[in-house]
């Protein structure tokens, strides 16, 4: 990220162009806060909306702190909460640093000490033109796509995804939706590139925990149920995904599967038990 980076006390600021330009020596909170456009997602602590700036389209997540009590509440349901942008800021430069497709971060800050009350914000360049895999592969069980096509989405997924698992990042939110298909090429097998959104609530350590590496897959597994895969297309994504011989993984990772198919049930039968929600 070419950008400039300042602390100032318990302040962290980092500029990329044209935010690092046309914010010089002025309030950068301030500055994200008056952004306009479209609101996406507007929720308690979190505001989601496109803008555009210079002649280009960027999406901006401004946090504003959820309160002890949501906090507290997301703990006593041990799901972990969503404190500010620093999470997903982090998140876009290891995937870039090991080769993961991502968005483009070109603004982000946070400031205060208090986890509650953290304000932080973060902007990244809009990826269009793009479809996501969700919608993309939504009508494939009335029109199946070509093999060769379906074969190297397949190979793509599973290669991005167990790059992230293995530099130490697991999504939360691991679902077709968040990889988009970019468009402004003709989709071929050789040329095609897809890229991984929503890492706002991606956590990152020196080795993803088994419990967390197979949440996303089970997200894959679930979101791709209905699309019209065969078994044959779900052992192609394992052998990439694990970068290592079928015969192996089929072997080693025999209670993995097993327990993969459980999370699939568990998800879909909670999607009918809330209409849909996740």
């Amino acid at each position: 990220l070419n950008a400039t980076e300042k602390y100032r006390g318990l302040m962290q600021v980092v500029l990329s162009e044209p935010f690092q330009t046309l914010w010089a020596g002025k309030d950068p909170f301030a500055c994200a806060e008056a952004l306009e456009g479209e609101v996406y997602r507007e929720m308690p602590g979190r505001r989601t909306l496109r803008t555009h700036v210079n002649g280009a389209d960027y999406f901006v997540k401004i946090h504003s702190g959820i309160g002890w009590g949501e906090i507290i509440k997301h703990w006593l349901t041990l799901r972990a909460p969503v404190l500010g942008a620093g999470q997903e800021w982090a998140a876009i430069q290891r995937l870039t640093e090991v080769g993961v497709p991502t968005m483009t971060s070109v603004a982000f800050a946070e400031r205060g000490s208090n986890p509650a009350h953290q304000h932080s914000f973060i902007v990244t360049e809009a990826l269009e033109p793009t479809i996501s895999l969700e919608d993309y592969t939504a009508n494939w069980r009335a029109q199946p796509p070509k093999p060769v096509l379906k074969w190297a989405l397949i190979e793509e997924v599973a290669k991005m995804t167990g790059t992230m698992h293995r530099a130490g990042v697991n999504h939360r939110d691991c679902y077709l939706c968040h990889f988009l298909l970019h468009t402004d090429e003709p989709i071929e097998p050789e040329t095609l590139l897809i890229s991984l959104i929503d890492l706002h609530r991606a956590q990152i350590r020196p080795h993803v925990p088994l419990r967390w590496r197979n949440k996303d897959l089970a997200g894959l597994y679930f979101s791709a149920a209905h699309i019209g895969l065969t078994q044959r297309d779900y052992l192609r994504f394992l052998r990439h995904y694990f970068a290592r011989p079928l015969r192996d993984i089929l072997r080693d990772e025999a209670a993995t599967l097993r327990q993969l198919q459980r999370m699939e049930r568990h998800l879909e039968a909670r999607q009918a038990r809330y209409g849909g929600a996740l």
